[in-house]
């Protein structure tokens, strides 16, 4: 079974990440969100326990245990092998930056805050974050714009994974087939 996985330098139990194609074995206890090796149906659905930018298509096999109800978007298995990786540090960032923009409308950003939310001009990042935080309507963000954007983002959360996801399966796509 093909799935996603997210790592930082290393694994969450500090051991070197492995090279493409070696096989992680798991031979203990396997329970989920405590032991096993884990990864998600989805990008998207891997997103939320990424502990860093580094992406991995694995193959899971041996013993596989798919979360049911709230834990759905997860799953551990006996044995995991890196198919392909990236780091998705960009592909993070240009997401981050469409959500952002889908909730512009609930504040009044600085002209520069629009410009880097545009293009993702890393010159102008810096200027950006320190504009989006100085600005009057930052001190909503605390407040009941928050909520507000919050609340929007939700109602976009289906559309978000499916772009997001999408934008993944084509990165992946020389190892994905007939799913982009």
């Amino acid at each position: 079974m093909k799935a996603w996985h997210f790592t930082s330098d290393t694994l969450r139990d500090g051991r070197p990440v492995p090279a493409d194609g070696v096989v992680l074995r798991h031979t203990g206890k396997m329970v989920l969100c405590q032991s096993g090796l884990h990864a998600s149906p989805t990008p998207f659905e891997a997103l939320q326990y990424a502990p860093g930018p580094h992406l991995f298509l694995v193959e899971c096999g041996g013993k596989i245990i798919c979360g049911t109800g709230e834990q759905k978007d997860k799953l551990i298995c006996s044995e995991r092998t890196i198919i392909a990786r990236m780091d998705s540090t960009p592909l993070l960032r240009e997401f981050a930056r469409m959500q952002a923009l889908s909730v512009v409308h609930l504040w009044e950003p600085q002209q520069v805050v629009l410009d880097y939310l545009m293009t993702g001009d890393e010159d102008i990042r810096a200027s950006a974050w320190a504009a989006a935080w100085a600005a009057p309507a930052a001190s909503a963000w605390a407040g009941a714009s928050a909520w507000a954007a919050a609340r929007a983002a939700a109602a976009a959360a289906a559309g978000a994974s499916a772009s997001f996801n999408q934008s993944v399966y084509e990165c992946f796509a020389d190892y994905l087939g007939e799913r982009t």
